[in-house]
């Protein structure tokens, strides 16, 4: 099965910095306008190095990339970055308030080997774009290493982890503060053996699925193999030959999907004539935009749609999708975009949206002509796809809440040891 191991993280030094200022989203659903905002921050904001600023005189010798490890070795030199002197797990929780009621999202970061999608035990459910990887892939090889964990997916009912977070939770965490979204964040750094070993065994016969970080996991992989035509003695226990994740119990109350909505820019006048022998469609009566999230929410293959001013939800009859895998078949991402998108409107142009009030702003602009909303991809859905080696559409997922950049690093040189120096929690 799937290999797990603790490693010899870098981490912010919290006798330094105030770490509630120098983590981060993950890059790709950080806007430009956030990006700015995180530079102005802290002066050793993770942002600097995950998603750094393009400047004019930029050339192949001096970049974002060069710049990030630059950025790197200073904060390890003065001390604001220091690596821990033994391999951890890092057990990390997250509580957070969701349609007004209190969750938590448990789990713990680690390094778990890399293999190849389709030969192995790690899953993933997502079709991705080159562009992504290609910057991500630049960013390793300067750095070496991982900035931020993929966030992944095994599922126990047994729940033996959690023991071992109800003991943690005795102790000082190593990190807790809470963001200006309100999301509490809590570290335990996890170092020794007993309780080591039993994370690995928790792990020992599970399959990992890939929730968040296709484009990182892809890159790490990539990385992989150049590093390895590069070294063609190694052993395969070099770090390159593994990759940081955030491992979270699909078992766990605690995760939350959340729907990401589609915004089309043209469609075709007829497109009643077009959809009615697949959807029973209906005007819906709206005050604004969450109240069509709302008419369709738990509906079974219902999709919300807005245009020209109305809302309607269209309930999709069940008719002609065999040419699909039946782990693809019934899910509304698929109906959306092999039969709406591709077959019957002939969509081409489409950007996605998280915010339902934007999406109606967009299309009342004139910018864009529809809106499609869509309720939450189920997380026993991403199980079948991915265990059935299929991929959904691109941002058929939203996991939330998003783990932080920056909370926990994988450098390479750092990994398996090196000059550690041990790092002491603090109380809130």
């Amino acid at each position: 099965m799937a290999e797990v191991r603790p490693f010899n993280a870098v981490l912010f030094n919290p006798s330094m910095v105030n770490i509630a200022n120098v983590v981060a989203p993950p890059y790709d659903v950080v806007s430009q306008e956030e990006k700015e905002r995180l530079y102005n921050k802290s002066p050793y904001n993770i942002i600097h190095v995950d998603a750094g600023k393009e400047l004019p005189d930029d050339n192949s010798s001096f970049n974002k990339y060069t710049r990030a490890k630059d950025f790197l070795e200073s904060w390890i030199s003065s001390g604001i970055l220091k690596p821990v002197d033994k391999p951890a797990f890092y057990l990390y929780q997250l509580d957070y308030i969701h349609d007004g009621k209190a969750k938590t999202l448990r789990g713990f970061i680690g390094l778990v080997k890399i293999e190849e999608f389709g030969k192995g035990n790690i899953h993933p459910h997502e079709a991705t774009h080159s562009k992504p990887k290609t910057d991500r892939l630049m960013l390793t090889r300067i750095c070496r290493g991982n900035l931020s964990p993929i966030f992944a997916l095994y599922k126990s009912p047994e729940k033996r982890i959690n023991r071992i977070f109800h003991e943690l939770k005795k102790a000082p965490p190593f990190i807790h503060f809470t963001d200006e979204d309100g999301i509490t964040h809590t570290l335990w750094i996890v170092s020794e053996r007993k309780e080591i070993e039993g994370i690995k065994k928790e792990l020992s016969d599970k399959a990992i699925f890939i929730a968040d970080g296709h484009h990182r996991y892809e890159t790490a992989l990539e990385y992989k193999k150049e590093f390895s035509l590069k070294h063609p003695h190694q052993d395969g226990t070099d770090p390159s030959d593994y990759v940081m994740m955030f491992l979270a119990n699909m078992a766990d109350e605690g995760l939350t999907i959340l729907p990401t909505h589609r915004i089309a820019k043209e469609m075709p006048s007829d497109w009643q004539m077009r959809l009615k022998e697949y959807f029973e469609i209906s005007l819906l009566r709206i005050k604004s935009a969450i109240d069509i999230v709302k008419k369709i929410h738990g509906k079974e293959h219902t999709l919300g749609l807005y245009i020209d001013g109305k809302a309607f939800s269209l309930r999709y009859l069940g008719k002609d999708l065999s040419e699909l895998h039946p782990a693809l078949r019934y899910l509304d991402v698929s109906i959306l975009h092999n039969l709406i998108f591709d077959r019957l409107l002939g969509v081409r142009e489409v950007i996605y949206e998280m915010n339902p009030q934007k999406v109606i702003q967009l299309v009342d602009s004139g910018e864009y002509r529809a809106g499609f909303f869509l309720n939450p991809t189920k997380a026993e859905e991403v199980e079948v796809v991915a265990l059935s080696s299929m991929r959904m559409p691109p941002k058929s997922t939203y996991f939330y809440p998003k783990i932080k950049t920056g909370l926990v690093l994988n450098l390479f040189d750092y990994s398996f040891g090196g000059e550690g120096t041990v790092l002491k929690g603090h109380r809130p």
